[in-house]
C-alpha cells in the first residue's frame, strides 16, 4: 500500500482496467490481506466496474474455504500453475504438488470461479507427442475458459541450467506444439497469442494490455512497471528481495532502478510484444504506444516483409506463421540497434517465444 501511495503521482487519474496477483504463490495469502488489497486498490484509484482481478494459484497450496473466500474478496479470475497431470513430469520438474492435488485444484477453481485459466508446459524432459496429448486432453476435459500452453524454457541461475535435462529437440518440439495447437483448435479453443488459447470472449485481458505495449503500474518484491507520459516512457523496477523492497516502500521510495526507452528500444520492445499476437495490430497503435511514426520502422519492416515473416498494408501489419515460428528473427530485423540492445532482449525474446 505505501509503494502505490508513492506511485500514485505518476499514474493518478487513470481508470484501472485489471489487477494480477502473480509471481511466487500469492495464493498463500489470506483472504482478508487479498480484501485489504483491493480495498486499498479501490480507495486511491478508479477501478472500472468490470475490472478483471487475477489470482495465480498453485495446486498443493490452496483449499475449498480459501477459494470461496478470495472469491468473496473480489478476485473474479483464477490462473491454475498445474504445468502438467503426468506425475512423472511433476517430479522431473521439481514441483511441490502431485496429479491428484491438480485434479483436485482445477475442480475447485471451477466450483468457485467463472473464469479460469490453466498453465500447462510441454516439451518436458523425456516427453513423447502422446505424453503431451494426453496433458492436453486433460485440460480440455475441465472446460476452462482458457488455457495457457508454455514450451518448458531452461531458466539462467536454476537446477535445470546446472543440470540440464534430455528435453525434446526442435524438431520434435515443433511437432509437439504442432499436434497441441491442432487439437485445442479442433475442441474451440482460439489462440490469440503465442502461447495463449481462450474460449471467444474470455482471452485474458491483462496480457492483451503487455502485448499491446500498454502501461502497467508493478507494485511488490522485484516488481517491474510501464508508464508513458506525453515526453518519454519509462521502466521501473523494484528490489528483489523482501526485507529491502519493504524498507524503501516505506520510506516512500519503492523504485529501485527507473529508465527511460530509447527510440530503438521502444520499437523493439512494442514489436516483440505486438507481434506475438495472433490478430494484427493497427499501424496507429504503434504509433499511439510508442510516441513515433511507422517510419522509424521502416528498414526493419521491409526486411522481415521480404523473408515472409510478416505481412502489412498502409493500416495493419501482422506477423505470419512462419514469422510467429521465428519470431526472433522477426525482430532483429525490426530495428537498427546496438549490440548491447540486441544482446539483452534478444534472450528476452527467445524465452518470449518459448514461453
Amino acid at each position: 500500500i505505501a509503494d502505490l501511495e508513492a506511485t500514485l503521482p505518476a499514474i493518478w487519474g487513470r481508470r484501472v482496467q485489471t489487477v494480477f496477483f502473480g509471481g511466487g504463490t500469492p495464493s498463500l495469502f489470506s483472504a482478508a490481506t487479498v480484501d485489504r488489497l483491493i480495498g486499498a486498490f479501490r480507495a486511491r484509484l478508479p477501478l472500472a466496474p468490470d475490472c478483471e482481478i487475477t489470482l495465480e494459484a498453485n495446486p498443493g497450496a490452496v483449499d475449498s474455504v480459501r477459494f470461496g473466500e478470495f472469491r468473496s474478496a473480489g478476485i473474479n479470475r483464477l490462473s491454475v500453475g498445474v504445468q502438467s497431470f503426468n506425475p512423472r513430469y511433476l517430479q522431473a520438474l521439481g514441483r511441490i504438488h502431485d496429479d491428484a492435488q491438480a485434479r483436485d485444484a482445477v475442480a475447485l477453481a471451477k466450483r468457485h470461479f467463472d473464469e479460469v485459466n490453466l498453465d500447462v508446459m510441454y516439451a518436458l524432459p523425456g516427453q513423447s507427442i502422446e505424453d503431451a496429448l494426453s496433458d492436453v486432453e486433460e485440460a480440455i476435459r475441465w472446460n476452462t475458459t482458457h488455457l495457457s500452453f508454455y514450451h518448458l524454457t531452461i531458466e539462467p541461475g536454476t537446477v535445470f541450467e546446472r543440470r540440464p535435462p534430455v528435453i525434446p529437440d526442435a524438431d520434435a518440439s515443433a511437432a509437439i506444439e504442432d499436434a497441441v495447437h491442432a487439437r485445442l483448435a479442433a475442441v474451440g479453443y482460439q489462440q490469440y497469442e503465442t502461447s495463449a488459447f481462450a474460449r471467444p470472449g474470455h482471452e485474458c485481458r491483462h496480457n492483451m494490455n503487455y502485448w499491446r505495449f500498454g502501461d502497467y503500474a508493478g507494485i511488490g518484491a522485484g516488481a517491474h512497471g510501464k508508464l508513458s507520459f506525453p515526453d518519454r516512457v519509462v521502466r521501473q523496477v523494484r528490489a528483489r528481495q523482501p526485507r529491502e523492497y519493504m524498507k524503501e516502500a516505506i520510506a516512500g521510495c519503492p523504485v529501485r532502478e527507473e529508465s527511460e526507452l530509447r527510440s530503438a528500444d521502444l520499437v523493439f520492445e512494442f514489436m516483440m510484444n505486438a507481434l506475438r499476437l495472433r490478430e494484427s495490430f493497427e499501424v496507429a497503435l504503434f504509433e499511439e504506444r510508442t510516441g513515433l511514426p511507422i517510419v522509424a520502422a521502416e528498414r526493419g519492416l521491409k526486411a522481415a516483409e521480404s523473408k515472409g515473416l510478416l505481412v502489412r498494408d498502409a493500416r495493419r501489419i501482422s506477423a505470419t506463421d512462419t514469422g510467429r515460428r521465428f519470431l526472433n528473427d522477426l525482430l532483429q530485423r525490426s530495428e537498427e540497434h546496438t549490440s548491447e540492445l540486441q544482446s539483452r532482449l534478444h534472450l528476452v525474446c527467445r524465452l518470449l517465444l518459448e514461453k
